[in-house]
């Protein structure tokens, strides 16, 4: 049975109830066609863009002051493809369409009372902060920054912000002062909202310092606004221009808010790449284009509706904490989780999903890595017969993780691992509600997607691995890199290997039953002898390996080739010895092929990540050529790459 076994089928009753069926159902009605399967709708949406992002808009019922004329002026040329033109909408009233007594946000954390917000509440706080924005001259085209916690306050200030045309960016409050200048430093806000600390590890770590010194070296921020969280009445002296977040709204009204009516192309989000390898890109992002691509993936893929409580292990920093707030437009209940996921122990999050009850948990694979190195075994623990549907994404999942979840998490659970990025803060490949998911596979290419794996010869294949390229434009695409005028930055960030075609940087198998294998980042693809070898299909064998925490691989240039170099951190009382080096080759060359096997294993004290649970492959393969590393405020762990220096195995 091996890869292509079955893990999870919907029930028919599913497949009619499901959301996805109900569009395929419009569809099939506008266009008088017989849509039957995803496969045959995600061919019909790559192959009528127009048609497949005009009905997905009506569909989804955005919420616009004035419709589109047309969906897409030029549908063959990217960049550049113009989206929704004539549309007038506001992001913020199209998450804020409910307003009653439902529950909206739970807040859950280390060390923090579980906090309860309905959508009549959520209204009210972003209504009062808006207001107070507009009156304090926050307009179109503003930007408006966040350093704060996955809190409550972060969620209200994002839609404050987005109501009156302001544009959002938010950084978690683990990013050092370096960190936050090379993002915020770039896009110049005026208004920086802080909270006065967070928690993590049981430890109450305060951010005011820090916000001293960045607010010191960006002098656009004209007013720092905080938030209590770790203390009830922080001493705020420290930090210039800074008013208690209290204080700011103080006497506004919180029963209506002026939203204002932006054309589709509005700048709503800029998000930024990881910068382990130099400055931040600063990618904009246009109001339209998230909010139909967000909705179409909690809609459609995601399955999500009114009665679901979804939850995403994610911090500020991480676009899935945007991607997560886009569930508020469905009027679902999102939980809110700040600090660390193993604190007190391993059980935390599924203790508290077992609590509030949620049907939609979202985390990664290096989470589900370490709690099953853990031993926990959340199934056995935990009642968890709400969840339906775990969702994982930040770095492949091997099918042995597969295995996990559906041994020691939940038999019946449809396990959806998705991928996409900040770039376009959504997926290329996610969730499929009414098909099976395959071990080891992402179930579906995502509807409007023309996504491709290209050969070294730019030829699209099926079953083998490639670049994942996007044929066609998308309406979530960046809509300009900031300080970038010429467009040369954007260019050659997508288009500079294919013309015309986004080339995303992931190294994919698209698979006979329409699911797609991940081989990890094609920036960090291996080419021993000449040979395109991924490092998921090492990491995939070195976790079964019990004596080995993690690992990290990546290519080192010798004698006019490339070697295979795999750096592990072993577990506690376990030591790297020949015998364990020739278990891991044996087992590589069984399992993945003798161009895999690692040219020199060697043990390191750890391995580097960033602030979002990325390892960073480039880093540690410029630090072994010693190249320049410029931007370590994006790691999580930067003394990590100190062990990699100078390593004397490496030299022969």
């Amino acid at each position: 049975m091996g890869e292509s076994r079955i893990m999870w089928e919907p029930t028919p009753e599913t497949v009619q109830k499901s959301n996805m069926m109900k569009f395929i159902n419009a569809v099939n009605a506008n266009h008088r066609l017989n849509i039957g399967s995803y496969g045959d709708l995600y061919q019909w949406s790559v192959d009528h863009l127009s048609d497949f992002w005009g009905d997905l808009w009506d569909f989804l019922e955005i919420k616009a002051s004035r419709k589109f004329d047309r969906v897409v002026d030029d549908a063959t040329i990217m960049p550049g493809a113009k989206w929704f033109e004539g549309a007038r909408l506001n992001f913020a009233e199209n998450l804020l369409r409910f307003r009653d007594d439902r529950v909206a946000l739970v807040f859950r954390g280390e060390a923090v009372v579980t906090r309860k917000l309905t959508y009549a509440d959520l209204f009210e706080r972003v209504a009062k902060l808006s207001n107070a924005l507009r009156e304090y001259g926050i307009k179109p085209g503003d930007r408006v920054a966040g350093f704060i916690p996955n809190m409550p306050e972060a969620i209200i200030a994002m839609l404050a912000a987005v109501s009156v045309g302001a544009t959002w960016s938010s950084c978690s409050p683990d990013f050092g002062i370096n960190g936050v200048f090379d993002r915020f430093g770039q896009i110049q806000p005026r208004i920086l909202f802080i909270a006065d600390g967070y928690y993590y590890k049981n430890k109450k770590l305060s951010s005011l310092e820090r916000v001293a010194g960045i607010v010191e070296k960006i002098p656009s921020i004209e007013k720092v606004i905080v938030i209590p969280y770790t203390e009830a009445q922080p001493d705020i002296g420290i930090i210039p221009n800074a008013v208690a977040y209290e204080n700011f709204v103080a006497g506004f009204s919180g029963e209506k808010i002026e939203f204002e009516q932006l054309p589709p192309d509005q700048p709503l989000y800029i998000m930024y790449s990881s910068g382990t390898t130099g400055l931040p890109k600063c990618m904009v992002q246009s109001t339209a284009g998230i909010l139909i691509n967000q909705m179409k993936e909690m809609r459609l893929n995601t399955d999500l509706k009114r009665e679901d409580t979804i939850f995403y292990f994610t911090t500020c920093g991480w676009m899935m904490w945007n991607w997560l707030t886009s569930a508020l437009s469905i009027g679902a209940t999102l939980v809110l989780y700040d600090g660390n996921p193993f604190y007190p122990d391993a059980s935390t999050l599924w203790k508290m999903a077992e609590e509030e009850k949620i049907t939609v948990f979202g985390t990664s694979a290096g989470y589900l890595q370490a709690l099953e190195a853990s031993g926990i075994k959340p199934g056995a623990l935990f009642d968890l017969r709400s969840i339906r549907t775990i969702l994982s994404t930040g770095s492949p999942l091997s099918p042995e993780q597969f295995d996990f979840v559906h041994r020691d998490i939940k038999e019946d659970v449809q396990l959806a691992s998705i991928s996409g990025g900040s770039d376009l803060n959504g997926c290329f490949v996610g969730a499929n509600p009414i098909g099976p998911v395959f071990r080891g596979e992402l179930q579906a290419r995502c509807l409007g997607m023309k996504v491709k794996a290209y050969n070294e010869n730019g030829e699209p294949v099926i079953g083998e691995k490639g670049e994942l390229v996007c044929e066609a434009p998308f309406p979530s695409m960046p809509i300009y890199f900031w300080n970038d005028p010429d467009g040369s930055r954007y260019q050659s960030a997508y288009f500079d290997k294919y013309p015309n075609i986004w080339c995303h940087g992931d190294y994919i198998n698209i698979t006979d039953t329409g699911g797609v294998v991940i081989h990890g980042r094609s920036d960090a693809t291996l080419n021993p002898g000449g040979v395109r070898i991924g490092t998921a299909e090492i990491y995939r064998q070195i976790e079964s390996f019990d004596e080995i925490q993690d690992s990290v691989v990546v290519g080192q240039k010798w004698k006019g080739d490339v070697r295979v170099i795999l750096f592990v951190l072993m577990k506690d009382g376990y030591t790297l010895t020949d015998d364990l080096k020739a278990k891991i080759r044996t087992a590589i060359k069984l399992n993945a092929s003798p161009r895999h096997i690692p040219s020199k294993i060697i043990a390191v004290e750890g391995i580097p990540y960033t602030l979002n649970m990325k390892k960073v492959e480039v880093a540690v393969r410029k630090v072994i050529h010693n190249e320049e590393i410029t931007n370590r405020d994006a790691l999580s762990n930067p003394e990590a790459l100190e062990y990699y220096k100078d390593i004397p195995e490496l030299q022969s």
